[in-house]
């Protein structure tokens, strides 16, 4: 059922981020949605008040940051984001912690693809990385097992998959590199940061899980568990490359700063 869901979500996940546009930013609104609703579940403060609010807020972001209105969607962030904590009462922490973790999915992914130049490449980059960081992980940690890497946290996770998944990100880059989108040592470089934040944003999950009592955020998806067992390490991910990327071409144009050296 793992590989089954792979093989329908990935290509669709690909054909999606190709058309760019409102497509994918309706896509992603509804993931973000879907990352807050079930952040809301495993933290226990899913109420129906708070899951609204939150969800019209995300969507106010999405349809303001689509259509070009950043300024609109990060003002309407922080004054929803003020709601949504005032009416989580007693978890307002953990309710923040969760609408800022959505909505920093939400606007790093539709930034990052927004890049008119290189958009695409970028956001495919991300997305190869952390898939090749979660699948070289997986079959390094049954292949070869060994020490683990935070038993407290994530029982079945090894140092020899951490190393394997960070092995797998960089031969996404050297093959960037060989097909001429990017220079090969800041791309290696690059891919190697994901892939160690993609493997912390995943135990990030983890550890929030553990600390519940919850061993899926959902079982939304076959095989995978919720939208948070599943995107945990490409949020941290596409956050970070976002961030790269700003710093060194700007808001608008963040896909060419994370490829173009």
């Amino acid at each position: 059922m793992r590989v089954l869901a792979a093989l329908v979500l990935a290509p669709l996940t690909i054909a999606v981020a190709y058309a760019g546009g409102w497509l994918w930013a309706l896509l992603v609104t509804l993931v973000s949605i879907g990352l807050f609703a079930e952040w809301l579940m495993v933290v226990g403060a899913g109420s129906a008040a708070l899951t609204g609010a939150g969800t019209i807020v995300i969507a106010m972001m999405g349809a303001s940051v689509a259509f070009g209105g950043l300024k609109t969607a990060v003002v309407t962030g922080c004054v929803g984001g003020a709601i949504v904590t005032l009416i989580a009462r007693g978890k307002f922490v953990w309710a923040a912690t969760g609408f800022a973790y959505a909505a920093a999915a939400l606007l790093a992914s539709i930034l990052v693809r927004k890049d008119l130049v290189n958009g695409f490449s970028a956001l495919m980059f991300v997305l190869l990385v952390v898939w090749a960081t979660d699948i070289g992980g997986y079959f390094a940690g049954r292949g070869i097992g060994g020490p683990k890497l935070w038993p407290r946290v994530s029982p079945k996770k090894t140092w020899a998959g951490a190393f394997g998944g960070f092995a797998a990100s960089l031969a996404v880059a050297a093959g960037f590199a060989a097909f001429g989108l990017g220079k090969a040592v800041p791309l290696l470089c690059v891919s190697g940061i994901l892939s160690v934040v993609s493997q912390a944003g995943d135990l990030f999950e983890s550890a929030v899980k553990r600390r519940f009592g919850v061993k899926d955020s959902s079982h939304l998806i076959p095989g995978h568990g919720g939208l948070l067992d599943r995107l945990d390490g490409f949020v941290a991910a596409i956050l970070v490359a976002w961030i790269i990327g700003f710093l060194r071409h700007g808001v608008h144009s963040a896909g060419s700063g994370l490829m173009v050296w």
